[in-house]
């Protein structure tokens, strides 16, 4: 029986196969399957969310504290990706994503959030650079928990569903750090009817 060996390392030296031109792409235990499967776009969606997390990085000029947390971040959402890309068979030991990835989550969001004011409104993306890129990777991050979703309702037995909580707190850890991001001018806030003031 293989187990995951979190000191594999992997060789990419062919960037293009043609294996995928029929409509098919390999999954992480080398099975094939159509590439509007349920599984390839939950975590194609992580990937798009991990891209969001990169344009925070190259645009937003974040502060040290958040990028670190940014940073340390897209490498679990590697993670939390590779454990959807392989169907999770019992007793393999293959997945990646257990509760300390989620309490790591929990531990940030209350550590950060402790210094906040208190809410009294929602918030509209935007503030700082940095603020408004978190708060897009955050809505792209909610995007591909509903998608993880989709696949656990279609494959429940062979998906590690703490994917589906990482991604949930993943995204309540990039609200707190849009909100940290603008602590120097404050949250944009949502003011209901605003534009039917005459």
């Amino acid at each position: 029986m293989r187990r995951y060996d979190r000191r594999m390392s992997f060789v990419l030296s062919k960037i293009y196969t043609r294996a995928g031109d029929d409509g098919t792409t390999a999954l992480g235990d080398m099975s094939r399957t159509s590439k509007t499967d349920p599984r390839l776009d939950a975590y194609s969606a992580v990937d798009e969310a991990n891209a969001a997390l990169g344009l925070v990085l190259a645009l937003g000029n974040p502060d040290d504290e958040i990028a670190a947390v940014v940073r340390w971040m897209q490498n679990d959402l590697f993670d939390v990706g590779s454990d959807l890309c392989r169907p999770m068979v019992e007793g393999d030991g293959a997945s990646r994503v257990d509760e300390g990835y989620v309490r790591r989550l929990e531990e940030a969001i209350d550590r950060r959030n402790e210094g906040l004011p208190a809410l009294r409104s929602f918030i509209l993306p935007g503030g700082s650079p940095a603020a408004a890129l978190l708060h897009f990777a955050r809505t792209t991050v909610r995007s591909a928990e509903r998608r993880t979703w989709a696949l656990i309702e279609a494959a429940p037995d062979n998906v590690n569903k703490l994917t589906a909580r990482y991604l949930n707190r993943c995204s309540d850890l990039l609200f707190v750090l849009a909100r940290l991001a603008n602590r120097d001018t404050g949250d944009v806030t949502w003011t209901p009817g605003e534009n039917l003031k005459s």
